[in-house]
């Protein structure tokens, strides 16, 4: 399993190294929607025993990232568009106000620090790895959401980015091709985004956050397969006559 982890040791740290690289992994869309996780292999990717890989795998169900069978397996979540739609919806209405409350808050050395990382999306765009394009890109949203001083919708926004990860790694499927031949900007509306920080249009800057998100969200649409939410089971009516 060739992701990137590195080893964690220390007996007070290896549970939480262990949960945060194999969260953020699952947030830039390290793996692919309904891929099942197994225990041994990470434990021997993260170089742990597997009492800290099943602990982390715990946690990010508990988290929505992950979903546990009825083997006790972690599988990532399947994609479908009305999860999607309904992820964005949240999205917008929380990186919003985030946006919003951030953006007059930000420094003149914070929005430097967005335009590069905006330089650094155009170039990794048309030459490197495209989950570094993706970390890119939530370095330039939680840069601003950092910014709103808000612990709460911070940590909304975290949970949603968990959630959207397979949806992430759909998207840099799709779009790596498009990118490298020149036809897509890597940065999305960030270029935008930061001619409004710099005019200091709180509004307009919260606007182009939004269609971002709405951007993605639209480009997904179309790639997303659509087919019905399953129904939840009624596990009251077991075993009761009809």
């Amino acid at each position: 399993m060739a992701l990137g982890f590195e080893p964690v040791s220390g007996r007070v740290t290896v549970q939480d190294g262990v949960y945060q690289q194999l969260r953020h992994a699952l947030m830039v869309g390290s793996f692919d929607p309904g891929q099942v996780l197994t225990i041994a292999s990470l434990a021997e990717a993260f170089g742990t025993s597997n009492m800290p890989v099943r602990e982390a795998l715990r946690r990010l169900a508990a988290e929505n990232a992950l979903e546990i069978s009825q083997n006790g397996s972690a599988c990532v979540p399947v994609v479908t568009r009305a999860r999607l739609d309904d992820l964005c919806r949240a999205r917008v209405a929380v990186e919003g106000l985030a946006a919003e409350l951030g953006a007059p808050r930000l420094t003149a050395s914070d929005i430097e620090t967005l335009q590069r990382i905006t330089a650094d999306q155009q170039a990794i765009g048309r030459n490197d790895s495209i989950y570094e394009l993706i970390a890119k890109n939530q370095q330039f949203h939680f840069t601003i959401y950092r910014a709103s001083g808000s612990d709460v919708l911070f940590q909304l926004i975290e949970t949603l980015w968990l959630r959207f990860g397979p949806y992430m790694r759909l998207l840099s499927n799709h779009v790596e091709p498009l990118m490298r031949a020149g036809t897509m900007e890597p940065s999305g509306q960030h270029v935008a985004v930061i001619a409004a920080l710099r005019d200091k249009d709180i509004v307009r800057a919260r606007n182009e956050v939004v269609a971002d998100i709405m951007a993605t969200q639209e480009t997904l649409r179309a790639i997303c397969p659509d087919v019905p939410e399953p129904r939840p089971v009624d596990f009251a009516g077991f075993g009761k006559a009809s």
